[in-house]
This record gives C-alpha cells, structure tokens and sequence, in this order.
C-alpha cells in the first residue's frame, strides 16, 4: 500500500512505495518542463571555443602522459628554456612517430575488438529491459537486450584460447599501447563526427545549437541503433572497460613472463577492473535508467572518451608497472590489506547504491522482478523504499545510501578512482590523473544535474534538498 504522511494535498508529499503500486505517468506540468529541457539552453564547457579547446586539448595530453610514463620514468617533463621548445616539441613528435604511430597490427587489434563486440551484442541471448519513458519520442519506451554479461565472458574465454595458443598473446596489449591508442583516438573522432552527419542528414537530431563543432562535441542523436543493439549502451560497456581490464591483465602476463610472478599492485589492478567491468555487465539492466541513456545525447564528449579517453587514461599505474621495477612500488602488508579493503568497501558502496536507484526507477514503472547475477550484493534492492512524489511525476528516492548523500555513487566510485592511483604509492603522479580529472567532472556533472532538476521539479526539489543536504559526504559536503 502506497502511504502519505504529513501535509495538505497541495503541499509536498514523502511516501513510502510498494512494488506493487501503479506505474508512474508524466503529469500535463512535467511534459511542458520535459520539452523545455529538450530544447538548446545555453552553451556548456565555454561553448564552441571551450569545447574545441577540449578536442584539441585531450590528444594531446593523453600522448604526453604516455610519453612521460614510458619514456622518462614517470616524470613530467618540460622546455628548461625558451630556447629548449623547438627541440622538446620534436623530441615529442618522435616518440608519437615511432612508438605510437597508428600501424596496421593496431587497427587489426582494435577494429578486431570492437567488431567483435558489435557481433556478440547483436548474437548473444540477454535479459530484456524496458528503458523510462523518453519526452522526445513521445514518451516511448525502448526495449534493450542486456548481453553485456554473456559478451564479457565470451570475450574472457576467446582471449584465453588466443593467448593459450599464441594466435594473439595478451601481453602484445600493453606492449603495443601508444599504437593501440592512436587508433583508439581515430576511432573516436571518426565516430563522433561520423554520428553527427548522419543523424543530422536522416533529420533524427534533437537540442542542437546551431554551431557544428559544439553539436558534434554534445552530439546530435539520443538513442542511436543498429538492430537491438543501442550504441550508446554498448559503447559505455562494452568498449572502455573490457580494453581496461584486458590492459591490467596483459600487464599482469607482461610481469608473469618477465619475472615469473605477479605483484599484489598489478594484482590489485586486474581485480579492481574486473569488478568494475563485471558489474557494468551484470547490471547492465540498470544502464537504461540513467541520465546518460535518458537525456545524454550521443557526441564527441561521450563517443572520445569510450573509445580512447576511458582505456588509455585510467589505468596509467599499469603501464607504470610494465615498464618498472617492482622494487619501485612494494608496498608493506598492512598497506596491501587497507589498499584492498579500501578498494571493496567503495565498490560495495557504489555498486549497492547503483542498484538502489535503478531498481527503485524500475518500481516505478510496475517492474517488481530483478536479474540474479553474479554477484548480488545485500542491500541492492529496496523494500518499501520512502520517496518524495513531484508535481512533475516523478519521485525521488531518499532511502538506502541515497537518505545520506545525493550522490553516494560518486562519493565510493572516486574512491575506487582515487585507490587505482594509489596503487603505485608516491613513485609517479601520472596515474593520479584518472581520480583527479574524474572529479573535477563529477562535480561538474552534478552541478549539470542539480541545476535540470531544479528546473524540472522546482519546488519539491527544494523539499528533497532540505531532507539530502549533503551532495557528496554525509556531514562535509
């Protein structure tokens, strides 16, 4: 039974819901909030100039990052004098030319991944999941075949056999890095621009600017397709973290083969991906109830960074490890035991409070049956969960993690961030990148987020506000 408690009906209402409650409908007030969000606002990222900036920019950071870790020992190298550019700059031209040039066994490799992908998401048996209603079709719902799981361990086992029989070893990845991560930049450049020609040519655009550059960085489509398989979805899971799992291993093989064993850090590494990647997949029926899916359009700021930014900035402290001594980064056992136990405890958190959000969303459209994958993890599905009804139609969520914080999710997955930098301990900055960039935009994100919601649900947003104070960390922010 749905209860209220507290004020008149006019006022805001704080309920518990039951799973076997009606689906939600947008009211006649949220649908005129919906197709004003759906419309271009203003210029995000320092509009066309900030987000060309951000095109030019990332490519050129990632090869110098890679460049400082592979070729200088982890340290951030620059012109000791104005007369010293010229020559630094050639000296990096150098290494793109010769060590990371985008050559014909790197587009085998990767194009070789990602038809693969493409080919299991299309084949393989999944669980089916209805998406929220989308305001631009009409509020449409959109079926998505969830087979991220049954991908991942196909793909676990073909590069098994490959590596077994020496048709492609595993530690050929990290030792062809730059390479593979050229392509991986064509790759996201071409789809991006790519995407937006033919959205913009089939007339399937939606929010556009006007301005071609920024259109391509924001995108043009929301939910493309081929066949059952939204690229968006795919590309979020199936590209990025199954390149930087695959990285920590060819690192953990690279370390196997040089010195017969494999460190606790390199260790630490092919845990934390594997989790990271298995739980996309195994919860990949969760992915359709984001904002990502639900409003995000498909462009250059997503499509680059899945296809090249995720895989070859996040794990910078494996491509430490490969190419170091491991005398470099050994750590005492009381570190190894906080080091992983910080390291589960975030991914419970995240993963739990993930689980929480999505499921509470599926509630609400009547869903009241989950997926039983590996693992499930107590506390992932709410009982009864209390929530704020909106004038909009929504409701918002404020029991589990979510009574505490407004975006617990992002508090434990920088954590994670944070301990895949801290794996390497003090020897390099370099892979501290991945947490320090991560929140920067997280709070970028939220400040995004919050400022839509406001917008869309007004007053009862300020009411959810007054009961989730802190954005971040109970008690500090």
């Amino acid at each position: 039974m749905v209860q209220s408690y507290g004020g008149t009906e006019n006022e805001l209402r704080q309920r518990s819901v039951d799973a076997s409650a009606k689906p939600l409908t947008t009211t006649d007030e949220g649908r005129k909030v919906d197709q004003l969000l759906d419309e271009h606002q203003t210029y995000e990222f320092g509009g066309p100039a900030g987000v060309t900036a951000m095109m030019v920019g990332f490519p050129m950071l990632m090869y110098y990052l890679w460049i400082c870790l592979w070729f200088y020992d982890g340290k951030l190298v620059y012109p000791t004098s104005s007369v010293d550019i010229v020559p630094f700059l050639g000296k990096m031209w150098a290494h793109i030319r010769d060590d990371a040039s985008p050559n014909a066994y790197a587009w085998k490799v990767y194009t070789g991944l990602v038809a693969y992908q493409l080919f299991l998401a299309l084949v393989m048996p999944g669980y089916q999941q209805e998406g929220l209603p989308v305001p631009s079709l009409g509020y449409k719902t959109l079926m998505y075949n969830c087979n991220a799981l049954y991908s991942l361990y196909a793909t676990m086992l073909t590069a098994a056999a490959l590596h077994y029989y020496h048709i492609f070893r595993l530690t050929e990845i990290i030792d062809n890095y730059g390479h593979i991560m050229s392509v991986a930049m064509i790759y996201g450049f071409a789809v991006s621009f790519g995407m937006y020609f033919i959205t913009v040519a089939t007339g399937n655009e939606i929010r556009m600017s006007g301005n071609m550059i920024y259109d391509v960085f924001m995108g043009a489509c929301l939910n493309p397709r081929i066949g059952s398989v939204d690229l968006k979805m795919w590309a979020e899971v199936r590209i990025p973290w199954v390149i930087v799992f695959f990285l920590a291993v060819s690192g953990g093989c690279h370390q196997y083969e040089l010195y017969g064993y494999v460190t606790p850090n390199m260790a630490f590494m092919i845990l934390a991906t594997w989790l990271y990647l298995n739980a996309c997949a195994k919860g990949e029926e969760c992915i359709p109830q984001t904002w990502d899916m639900y409003h995000e359009k498909w462009g250059f700021m997503v499509i680059f960074w899945n296809f090249a930014g995720v895989p070859f900035t996040y794990v910078y402290s494996v491509v430490y490890m490969a190419s170091h001594d491991p005398s470099s980064y050994q750590f005492s056992t009381p570190t190894y035991v906080v080091l992983f136990t910080t390291l589960l405890t975030a991914y419970y958190i995240w993963d739990t409070s993930m689980s929480q959000k999505s499921r509470f969303k599926m509630q609400t459209q009547g869903i009241t049956t989950f997926r039983n994958t590996f693992p499930q993890l107590p506390g992932g599905t709410l009982k009864k969960p209390e929530f704020i009804q909106t004038a909009h139609g929504n409701r918002l969520l404020i029991s589990g993690w979510w009574r505490y914080s407004r975006k617990p999710n992002y508090v434990a997955d920088w954590t994670m961030s944070f301990c895949w930098g801290a794996v390497i301990g003090n020897a390099t900055v370099i892979p501290y990148f991945y947490s320090v960039f991560f929140i920067t935009v997280l709070i970028h994100r939220c400040g995004r987020d919050f400022e839509r919601c406001s917008i869309k649900y007004g007053k009862d947003w300020e009411h959810y506000c007054s009961i989730v104070k802190y954005k971040f960390i109970p008690g500090i922010y």
